[in-house]
Parts: C-alpha cells; structure tokens; sequence
C-alpha cells in the first residue's frame, strides 16, 4: 500500500514528472505507476512515501506545521467530496470514477484549501486547465 499524506492526494492529481529533486522525481514517478496499477493509498499522518527522498535533513518541510496544515484541509476537502472519512487509517484507490471526481472537483476549485500559498500552485492550476495532459496518474489499468 502506497502511504500518503492527505495533501499528497491532491498533488497526485497533477503530478507531470516535476518536483524538488531528481530522487524525488523518481521517487513520485513510481508511487504514480503503482496507485495507478490498483494498489491503494493509506492516508498517514506526517511524512510519507512521497517525502522519503527529502527526509535526509531534518529540517525538510515535510516535518514542519505548514504541510500538516495543508493535510488538515484536504482531507476535509476530500472527504466532503467523496462523503466518507479521509483520515490517518484510511484507504483510497484512484479508480477511473474516483480520479475522474477528484480532478473535476480540483480543476472547479472545490478542492484546493490546501493549496493556498503552495509554490506548485500555478503549476498544478495549469496542468488542471489543460485537461490533466502529460499527468502521470491515471485510472487505466495495463492489461493483462
């Protein structure tokens, strides 16, 4: 399972391959490959599989009030937009339905409290505005 932090759900939505390092990159490149195969998020408090490559110093974000903030008000954004808990213990699969509803809901708005004073936020608001094109999430299963 693939642990994540609330606010990490929304980043997800819009994640193009771009991000603080090359280690991070490869790092979110994969978690995207394996959320968008089936496998399920674990909401988690705090740093999660999405920080690992920045936790080297202790003085990362990651561990400061601002991403906590941040996780505070997605979960409640998420939650009120799916109508059931988002919360540390929780899971949640990008399925095409759920993808589908977490993108309209980020590119109408309704979802990014969160997102307020993020350096990502142009960014994302972009890739939102261009229909998701290039985001490396998505709800097509390979088959086989």
């Amino acid at each position: 399972m693939v642990r994540l932090r609330a606010h990490h759900l929304l980043c997800l939505l819009t994640y193009v391959g771009r991000g603080y390092s090359e280690a991070f990159v490869r790092r979110a490149d994969a978690l995207a490959a394996r959320l968008s195969a089936g496998e399920p998020a674990l909401i988690v408090e705090g740093p999660d599989d999405m920080c690992a490559p920045l936790l080297h110093d202790a003085q990362a974000h990651c561990f400061k009030a601002r991403p906590a903030a941040r996780d505070r008000r997605a979960a409640a954004d998420v939650a009120a937009l799916l109508g059931r808990p988002v919360a540390p213990g929780d899971t949640i699969s990008f399925d095409a339905s759920t993808l589908d509803r977490l993108r309209r809901a980020f590119a109408e708005e309704t979802t990014r409290a969160a997102c307020q004073g993020c350096p990502w936020q142009a960014l994302c608001t972009s890739i939102a505005g261009n229909g998701y094109r290039n985001a490396r999430i998505s709800s097509e299963r390979p088959a086989g």
